[in-house]
C-alpha cells in the first residue's frame, strides 16, 4: 500500500508539473479531472477499497459496486455543481476510507443491495466534494476525467483483489483493508 501511495503521489506531481509547464492545466479541465483523484491518498484508497470489497463479496458485486459508486458519484457532482450545499462532506469522505477498509478487513459479505447502498452513500459525498472543488468552465470534461480516474482505481482494486484472493487466500486481501482503515484513522487524527 505504501508503494502505491508513493507512486500515486509521484505520478500526480509529474502530471501537475507537466500540465503547468504546458499551460494545459488551466485550459483543459479533462486533465484536471483525471489528475484530481490521483492527488489524494483518501481518494486513491477509497476507490481501490471499493474494488477490493467487490471482489470479496463476489458475484455480481464485482461490477455492481464500482458502477454504483461511479453513477452516484456523478449524481453528487451534479448536485454540488447545481449549488446543493451539504454539511459534513469532508468527515464523510474521510470516514469512507475507514469504513470501506474495515469492510474488507473483516471480510463482510453484505447483500448486493446493502453494499450498493453503502458505496452510494460515500460516492455521493465524494462526487459532491469533486463538484465543489471544480472551478472550471467545462464541468462535463472535468467530470469525464475524474470518472475515468475513479474507474481505473476501481479496476486496480479489483485486480489486486483477484490476485490476493487467488494466490494467498483472503489474508492479504483483508490485510489491505486493515491498512486502509488505519491510514484513514491516521489522516483524520493528523
Amino acid at each position: 500500500m505504501r508503494s502505491i501511495s508513493i507512486s500515486s503521489a509521484f505520478t500526480g506531481a509529474l502530471i501537475i508539473a507537466g500540465l503547468n509547464a504546458t499551460g494545459v492545466w488551466q485550459s483543459h479541465s479533462f486533465a484536471m479531472g483525471v489528475a484530481h483523484p490521483l492527488l489524494g491518498v483518501d481518494h486513491i484508497l477509497v476507490m481501490i477499497a471499493v474494488g477490493l470489497w467487490a471482489v470479496l463479496v463476489g458475484g455480481r458485486a464485482v461490477w455492481a459496486l464500482p458502477l454504483t459508486f461511479l453513477a452516484t458519484m456523478l449524481a453528487g457532482f451534479a448536485a454540488a455543481s447545481a449549488g446543493l450545499d451539504l454539511q459534513l462532506v469532508e468527515p464523510v469522505v474521510s470516514s469512507s476510507m475507514i469504513v470501506l477498509g474495515l469492510l474488507v478487513a473483516l471480510a463482510v459479505k453484505a447483500p448486493i443491495w446493502l453494499g450498493a447502498l453503502i458505496t452510494a452513500l460515500f460516492a455521493f459525498f465524494h462526487g459532491h466534494a469533486h463538484g465543489t472543488e471544480a472551478v472550471t468552465a467545462s464541468l462535463i470534461w472535468y467530470a469525464v476525467g475524474f470518472t475515468f480516474s475513479t474507474a481505473t482505481l476501481h479496476a486496480i482494486g479489483i485486480g489486486l483483489g483477484i490476485i490476493a484472493a487467488s494466490s494467498m487466500r483472503q489474508v492479504a486481501l483483508r490485510a489491505m483493508g486493515g491498512v486502509m482503515a488505519l491510514i484513514g484513522i491516521a489522516l483524520i487524527v493528523i
